[in-house]
């Protein structure tokens, strides 16, 4: 086959820049870390491996640092490509793989360390958050092998491991993904990484954390609120309301909060806007300024097929006035939600800010357990804004705008690290918390 230029074409090139910027933002890589690859078919019908070459800036990725190479003969002289092209040509050779990242997933990385006397084989990743049992299969592959770095262990170890799950670590490397789509295999790293996340605040928190995954594995739907969607790979470019310029501009503005802010992990989470028939409702909230997600325009009114959290949303709507929801993952609030005092049995209830500003917005956040009605729900919302759901992720509501709904997760988040903060350094929760809040 003959080479191919170092030009990257403009739509790739942007694809990659978008993915690098994003995984930058959300610090799952260093300045230089990991590397991503995707299957390409030219105007010619030539096939070729697309791939990040070796050191180059993954939040500022130029047309050079982009390398084609041939499925069957690589050139990393002429090329520059990474030391794990083969791994990624591997990868890509799974059936209905097109697509795949390796990424610095810090938190996961962390979680997923042990002390034992090498070489081992250590325990998986079992995940206990909703996103990361339903999305990543239940279980992350761990391995350690001797050389992490573009090793021929490596070449076999992962590429076996991705032929049967989303995701798989390498111990004290990273994480490597596969998907349908460059977004795809992102929103899976996106997700192990928040999983590795969730079960360290819980550590922090001196939370059963074994006891938590074999409740997980053992009775999920006891757990979690209802089985997540598939991700899909079709619909990102679609918008059906593109004359609505201002609110398409609060959408991108919301999304982009919500996944700057990790507020929940890329592509998750959803939000809406009421209309007086329809509603403006993104299925995809996170959304990286230059990725975005699909909008859609919906009847109010339920319909045959419903997704769990369209529905969701249509139920809030029809049970009350509110104008806007959003519904996100924010891992602190998950962490919070399984939290205990000591000397408690019982997981709290309530989330009680102990900060000033916390404290200003909301005197409580109610927490509620997997499987709560819609009602209880809605009356909760009408009282408190916002609500934790356990195993379910956060509701919230605004009465005018996304931005009024958007306040109440991000404020959230705040009031969660605080508390955690405050434990971590041995304080007594319940002395800190205002006496207003006892009976609110």
């Amino acid at each position: 086959m003959k080479k191919k230029t170092w030009k990257a074409s403009e739509e790739i090139l942007r694809l990659f820049q978008t993915v690098g910027r994003a995984s930058l933002l959300y610090d799952i890589q260093d300045s230089h870390s990991g590397n991503m690859a995707v299957r390409h078919r030219d105007e010619t019908g030539n096939d070729w491996i697309v791939i990040t070459a070796t050191g180059s800036q993954k939040g500022d990725l130029e047309p050079s640092h982009i390398c084609f190479l041939s499925p069957s003969e690589t050139d990393f002289g002429y090329y520059k490509a990474s030391s794990e092209t083969d791994i990624h040509a591997r990868i890509l050779a799974l059936d209905v793989v097109a697509a795949s990242i390796h990424a610095h997933t810090k938190e996961l990385t962390v979680v997923t360390l042990d002390d034992e006397d090498k070489p081992n084989q250590p325990a998986p990743f079992i995940p206990i958050d909703p996103l990361g049992h339903f999305h990543l299969g239940g279980v992350v592959p761990v391995d350690w092998v001797a050389v992490p770095s573009g090793s021929a262990e490596m070449a076999r170890v992962i590429p076996g491991r991705l032929a049967e799950h989303p995701a798989t670590v390498i111990q004290a490397h990273g994480t490597f993904a596969k998907g349908r789509t460059l977004q795809e295999a992102f929103f899976r790293v996106c997700v192990a990484n928040d999983s590795g996340y969730i079960v360290r605040l819980l550590k922090r928190l001196k939370a059963d954390v074994e006891g938590l995954r074999q409740r997980v594995q053992s009775a999920p739907g006891e757990v979690f609120s209802s089985p997540l969607p598939s991700y899909t790979v079709d619909d990102d470019g679609i918008c059906e309301f593109p004359e609505e310029t201002e609110i398409l501009h609060e959408f991108a503005k919301a999304g982009a909060r919500i996944f700057e802010s990790r507020l929940s992990p890329f592509h998750t989470g959803s939000m809406s806007i009421r209309g007086v028939e329809k509603m403006l409702y993104a299925p995809k909230a996170s959304m990286p300024r230059d990725i975005g997600g699909p909008l859609r325009k919906v009847p109010l009114e339920g319909e045959d097929g419903d997704s769990p959290e369209l529905g969701m949303h249509r139920q809030i709507y029809a049970a009350s006035d509110f104008q806007t929801i959003m519904h996100c993952y924010v891992p602190e609030a998950e962490a919070q939600a399984h939290f205990s005092y000591p000397g408690d049995e019982r997981p709290l209830e309530r989330i009680v800010p102990i900060d000033a500003e916390g404290s200003f917005l909301h005197l409580a956040v109610p927490v509620v357990p997997a499987g709560t009605d819609v009602a209880e729900l809605v009356r909760l919302l009408h009282d408190y804004k916002i609500v934790v759901v356990k195993g379910g992720g956060v509701w919230a509501v605004g009465a005018q705008s996304l931005s009024e709904a958007l306040h109440h997760p991000s404020s959230l988040r705040e009031i969660c690290l605080y508390r955690i903060g405050a434990f971590d350094q041995g304080l007594d929760l319940r002395r800190m918390e205002p006496q207003k809040a006892k009976n609110w």
